[in-house]
């Protein structure tokens, strides 16, 4: 199968992108025409940014998760099984 076009299945892993705004930030844009008020105004504004950061320092959500769950458990990891204490 031969494509002609330029496209290649690389491309499927990358994010989504409404030109420079992740495409996640859509979605509150969207609450925010259906219901326009000034919080969720601030809402969409603040989720554009947080993902905008995210897009600065190199992240995806789901590495940013990850991030934030080991941040929270900390260094100390526990050796022991908790269903046998």
């Amino acid at each position: 199968m031969d494509i002609k076009d330029g496209t290649h299945w690389r491309d499927s892993a990358r994010s989504p992108r409404f030109f420079m705004i992740d495409a996640r930030a859509a979605f509150p844009l969207v609450f925010f025409l259906l219901a326009i008020h000034w919080w969720t105004f601030f809402f969409a504004i603040g989720t554009m940014i947080f993902f905008a950061l995210l897009s600065r320092y190199g992240f995806t959500v789901p590495v940013f998760w990850r991030w934030l769950q080991s941040f929270l458990a900390g260094p100390h990891r526990v050796a022991r099984e908790w269903w046998k204490s």
